[in-house]
């Protein structure tokens, strides 16, 4: 009786060891490929972050590019505005020269 005791329980014993055997070999595949999916989302990641910041340039450069045409054309405002004043006072001697006749 003894000897069946011994040997279910040795039974048991195999089968609880296959069982744990049999879920650690899953959780390392599973393991697996978490591990490999997350070095590709970092690598995504990463790629993403460089994407930004070459983005974030060219949007730097962007802004700098529109700041410098505002201020020519500001500058062309201040000339064209210089030009139609001093355009206008020869308009007025040219009258001026006129009636002078």
């Amino acid at each position: 009786m003894e000897d069946k005791i011994l040997q279910a329980i040795e039974a048991l014993n195999q089968k609880i060891d296959m069982s744990v055997e049999g879920l650690r070999n899953d959780l390392n595949q599973k393991f697996t490929a978490l591990s490999s999916l997350v070095q590709e989302k970092a690598q995504i990641l990463e790629a993403l972050e460089h994407l930004k910041q070459v983005n974030k340039a060219e949007n730097d450069k962007m802004t700098f590019d529109l700041t410098e045409l505002n201020d020519e054309v500001k500058s062309i405002r201040r000339n064209l505005s210089t030009v139609e004043l001093v355009t206008a006072n020869n308009w007025s001697d040219i009258i001026k020269l006129k009636a002078g006749k």
